[in-house]
């Protein structure tokens, strides 16, 4: 199983930012790292007149482009979910998915920098914020310029945890908790 984790929060609250930095500090540690991108608008990085372009217009469910060094899959999907797309990344150690904040894998909420109050809504798996702390919380909390402690968190609570499937929510369980 794929070890994933969501970055949630409102638009411009610093979500892309933050994957920005958490990628190569968890990949100076060794962890091979992908990423999900929630977007609501429709999507094409196809372009008109190429090969993949005419093989997709002439019918084809999906088009994979392979190049030397990486590939492109364009396939039709209609609204797809996390384990639609989570198996695509299977070689990875953890996913960094940006959104998908009602997905029953934990979650990260990024809450943003002028925020003087937000509302605070119950998600499922919620395990930290990054921002400042929300009142009556005891969740872990992590400022946005010290990004290698939120770092440490996700190596000890996900990547060196062994996931636990209850009722179909996903909770996770430190292998070295003391």
């Amino acid at each position: 199983m794929v070890k994933a984790v969501c970055i949630i929060g409102y638009s411009g609250s610093g979500k892309t930012t933050l994957i920005e930095k958490l990628i190569p500090l968890l990949k100076k540690r060794g962890y091979r790292i992908g990423t999900i991108k929630h977007s609501r608008h429709d999507i094409s990085n196809d372009k008109p007149g190429k090969d993949s372009y005419r093989h997709k217009s002439a019918g084809a469910e999906a088009v994979i482009l392979a190049g030397p060094h990486r590939i492109n899959l364009v396939k039709e999907m209609e609204d797809p979910a996390l384990s639609d797309l989570l198996p695509f990344l299977d070689d990875m150690d953890l996913v960094l998915i940006e959104g998908f904040k009602h997905s029953p894998y934990p979650k990260i909420l990024v809450i943003p920098e002028a925020a003087s109050t937000i509302e605070t809504v119950k998600f499922t798996g919620l395990t930290a914020i990054v921002g400042p702390p929300l009142e009556g919380s005891d969740l872990p909390c992590f400022d946005r310029d010290h990004i290698d402690k939120l770092a440490e968190f996700i190596e000890k609570q996900f990547l060196k945890a062994t996931p636990l499937t209850l009722a179909g929510d996903y909770h996770w369980r430190a292998d070295n908790q003391d």
